[in-house]
């Protein structure tokens, strides 16, 4: 009965260190997979810090090329503006000089009529002197 007695405490003995065993590398594993998550989570983070940096870069510079553009267009603009007052004194000055030569006409047109009048006036004059 003895080594009956001894053969169950190694027997109890051995399912208790197999056990012990067991529950070590189920820590180890369950730690392991720990680690593994948590690198996978760092990981997961940087991608998706790198992402939005990347996209907040990209943000930056579009901002800063039409920034640039709006700042090209305006002078643009301000360039057509002068030009377009430019073109609208020379189109005033025109119409001002086609007006002064419509009266430069009208008043040719009068003194042609007041010289004929004139001479018509001479001539009645002379043959009436006659």
């Amino acid at each position: 009965m003895a080594g009956a007695k001894h053969d169950l405490e190694e027997a109890l003995l051995q399912i208790v260190h197999q056990h012990h065993q067991q529950s070590l590398r189920q820590r180890q594993q369950t730690e392991r997979a720990k680690k593994d998550a948590l690198r996978s989570a760092v990981r997961v983070a940087d991608l998706l810090v790198d992402t939005v940096d990347g996209e907040a870069h990209q943000l930056f510079v579009n901002e800063k090329r039409i920034e640039l553009e709006a700042r090209a267009l305006l002078s643009s603009v301000t360039r057509y503006r002068k030009q377009t007052d430019q073109w609208l004194a020379a189109t005033n000055a025109v119409n001002s000089a086609l007006k002064e030569f419509g009266d430069f006409e009208n008043w040719m047109k009068i003194m042609d009529f007041e010289c004929k009048s004139i001479n018509a006036a001479i001539r009645s004059v002379h043959q009436s002197s006659l």
